[in-house]
C-alpha cells in the first residue's frame, strides 16, 4: 500500500513560530539581522509575516540561535490528514510515521 504524503510548509504559521521563538529569547528583529549578517531587517520582517521562508543556511543559524532543531521552526500543513490517513496501518520500521502519530496524539490530549 502506498501512502500519499501531501505535507507542505505553512509559511504564515512558520512566520508566527519564528516570531514566537524570537520573543521567547528576547531577540529583536535587529538582533536577528545582525546575528545573521543581513544588510537590512526586511527579510526578517517578511519571515515573521509568512511572506517568504528563510534560506536553509539562515534556518540552520536560527535553529542554533533558538536552541532547537530546524524542523521545529517549520510548521507543516496536512500533518493531521496524513496521520489520520495512516491510522490503523502497521508499517514495520516506519519511524517517521510513528513520530507523527505520537505527536498528533500528544496535541490531541
Amino acid at each position: 500500500m502506498i501512502i500519499e504524503n501531501n505535507t507542505t510548509i505553512d509559511m504564515e504559521m512558520t512566520g508566527m513560530n519564528l516570531r514566537r521563538y524570537a520573543n521567547r529569547y528576547g531577540y529583536s528583529v535587529k538582533d536577528i539581522q545582525h546575528y545573521l549578517g543581513l544588510s537590512c531587517p526586511q527579510p526578517v520582517y517578511r519571515w515573521f509575516k509568512g511572506a517568504i521562508l528563510p534560506s536553509v543556511d539562515n534556518l540552520l543559524r536560527l535553529s542554533e540561535l533558538f536552541h532547537v532543531h530546524m524542523e521545529e521552526l517549520l510548521v507543516k500543513t496536512n500533518y493531521f490528514e496524513f496521520s489520520k490517513q495512516c491510522e490503523g496501518i502497521t508499517l514495520v520500521g516506519c519511524d517517521q510515521l510513528k513520530r507523527m502519530q505520537a505527536y498528533c496524539a500528544l496535541l490531541a490530549s
